[in-house]
């Protein structure tokens, strides 16, 4: 029977759920149900006792490094025995419920406050879900770099509620939501240069780059003034500031309109990008999307101008052409007495992807993402196109696959932290793979939130980059970066792949994790410093670093603003550890991801 949009939604809004329940509450026990004359399916049963309740959930399909797949879900009093079918969001709100008992005994406002909250913003992740299902066609051959970016019709697959977004109304989404694929012109600002602050290490300066991106002629600044793009919806937000008000009275910043080439949202909503231009822009957006409200912080622009000026000078990254990083090199902002940021701070992005430079470029988040019913993951339909093209059987051409992409997702990243102290926040939506050919041959990372600079490398950035040793906020503890190096890089990325894959009934995830292991084994006879702590580590450690997105959202935290970063942070057992260690139970159970 063929699912509707809405029956899809809901399962996949408990699927999330679900999948995070597991990994961070309870992985429940792994039995088998018997319906009928039916064979027996694999099920998780989690005991709800402040509930007094049993659910139990259909395993379609177990990962042990990635999401599970869920089916059917069922009911029943801890005192019967009768099993009764429950409707995903219904068995969603039970799990949900479940959460705030184990973790308070005592109920408190404030937590029931928290409670309603994220089953609010459930609710809202599976309308939206919902939406962008019944906008969504059947799957196509579009294999540009934008086509990829706005295909995300689920989300995060390991986030509570991945399509939550508050501050966005109904209306406004065809325009800027990029699953909608909406195109916009920007918003421009005329400022008094006195006001502006900017940096550059790009060829051009902030406002030289700003200008050309608005157009000729089609906005006529008076002397003494800079442009500043915005985004539409922060410049609306921006127009009810007091103190920008009070700029706009003092005749120091003026509503200039919209102006220049249209854009479209990338997948962080807040990026946009166009086909024809040299250059992306990164916006803050008076949004809550998923977790956080969307800021940039004053510490990124000038993180991403530093940074730059780093690869420029060392020449990190550019004798490897399996690895680019897509720099931030250039911002510009407006300056508010008595404020860090005034909401004008805009990043100014280098884009790669222009016209056809752009195909074959997809996030991982995009290629590992669950298809709708009925189609393939893009994952499967370029191996299945590989397989037919070479004549090869499906096992041999996703080790071949395997390989090829750790050679660039996985090796240029560890070397880079080995010799240079330079980890990256490489999770699955800030990292790009070159497959316009079939199989991997680049990878590409952005994003200049994600740089974690080993404090043991201090002085020798400075050397190069004399204003890195300022920004504190860029250096870390060793141990705290590969913790969370071996998070995004590992467990969010590359386990990503290898659940698509077994989910899609390519190839046994075992085979994966062994060349996996094999491959760092190899990193860790060729590298010499932090590299090599760094894979021993992902290698030897029984449990392996995770980020508690049900945790976070539990407790109503904004991952962004938050002072103790550590506390989004979890553990969870290692399968690349237990692989040797022969932890690994053949049902499954030992390691519920």
């Amino acid at each position: 029977m063929k699912l509707t949009p809405r029956q899809v939604a809901e399962h996949a809004t408990f699927q999330n759920f679900a999948n995070c329940y597991v990994r961070e509450i309870s992985p429940g026990r792994v039995t088998q149900h018997r319906g009928g004359a039916e064979d027996p399916v694999d099920c998780i049963e989690w005991v709800l006792a402040a509930q007094q309740l049993v659910l139990r959930a259909e395993l379609v399909s177990h990962s042990r490094c990635g999401p599970h797949r869920f089916g059917q879900t069922w009911v029943r009093r801890a005192t019967d025995a009768g099993w009764r079918h429950s409707e995903p969001f219904a068995a969603l709100q039970l799990l949900l419920h479940e959460a705030y008992r184990q973790l308070h005994d005592e109920r408190s406002d404030a937590m029931r406050g928290c409670e309603l909250e994220l089953l609010g913003r459930a609710l809202q992740s599976y309308q939206q879900t919902l939406r962008y299902i019944e906008a969504h066609g059947a799957a196509t051959e579009d294999d540009s770099f934008i086509a990829a970016e706005q295909s995300l019709v689920f989300g995060h697959s390991l986030h509570p509620t991945p399509k939550s977004r508050q501050g966005m109304t109904s209306w406004q989404e065809p325009s800027y939501a990029p699953e909608l694929h909406g195109r916009f012109q920007l918003v421009y600002f005329a400022a008094d240069a006195s006001v502006v602050s900017h940096k550059s290490a790009a060829a051009e300066t902030a406002p030289e780059i700003v200008a050309a991106l608005a157009g000729a002629g089609e906005i006529e600044t008076r002397p003494g003034e800079m442009l500043l793009p915005m985004h539409p919806l922060q410049a609306e937000a921006l127009l009810l500031d007091d103190g920008v008000r009070d700029l706009v009275a003092a005749g120091k910043l003026r509503l200039a309109g919209a102006a220049g080439p249209a854009f479209t949202a990338t997948s962080s909503v807040r990026t946009v990008y166009n086909e024809d231009l040299p250059w992306m822009l990164k916006f803050s957006l008076p949004v809550r999307i998923t977790n956080s409200l969307r800021v940039n912080s004053r510490k990124e622009l000038e993180a991403g101008v530093a940074v730059a000026k780093l690869l420029g000078r060392t020449g990190i990254g550019s004798g490897d052409s399996r690895f680019k990083v897509i720099a931030d090199p250039a911002y510009i902002t407006l300056d508010l007495p008595g404020r860090c940021e005034s909401g004008f701070e805009v990043i100014l992005r280098e884009n790669p992807f222009v016209a056809c430079g752009g195909r074959g470029k997809i996030t991982i988040a995009a290629l590992t993402a669950e298809p709708l019913p009925g189609q393939q993951s893009r994952l499967e339909r370029i191996i299945r196109a590989l397989c037919l093209r070479d004549g090869t059987h499906p096992e041999l051409v996703c080790k071949h696959w395997f390989q090829r992409y750790l050679d660039c997702a996985l090796d240029p990243l560890v070397s880079l932290y080995d010799d240079f102290g330079l980890a990256l926040e490489a999770h699955q939506q800030n990292s790009l793979l070159d497959v316009s050919q079939g199989y991997p041959s680049a990878s590409y990372y952005r994003d200049n939130q994600g740089f974690y600079l080993s404090k043991r490398y201090r002085a020798r950035f400075s050397l190069h980059v004399p204003e890195a040793a300022e920004i504190a906020s860029l250096y870390y503890d060793d141990r705290d970066i590969q913790d969370r190096f071996a998070y995004y890089l590992v467990v969010n990325q590359i386990f990503s792949v290898i659940a698509r894959m077994g989910h899609d009934g390519l190839i046994d995830e075992e085979v994966l994790l062994r060349l996996l292991r094999d491959r760092l084994e190899v990193l860790s006879r060729t590298t010499s410093a932090v590299g090599r702590e760094f894979v021993r580590g992902v290698l030897d450690r029984p449990t392996v670093a995770f980020k508690a997105n049900l945790m976070t959202r539990l407790f109503d935290v904004d991952e962004l603003q938050t002072s103790n970063e550590r506390s989004l942070y979890a553990r969870q057992p290692n399968p690349l550890f237990a692989a040797i260690a022969g932890l690994y139970h053949g049902d499954g159970s030992a390691l519920a991801s």
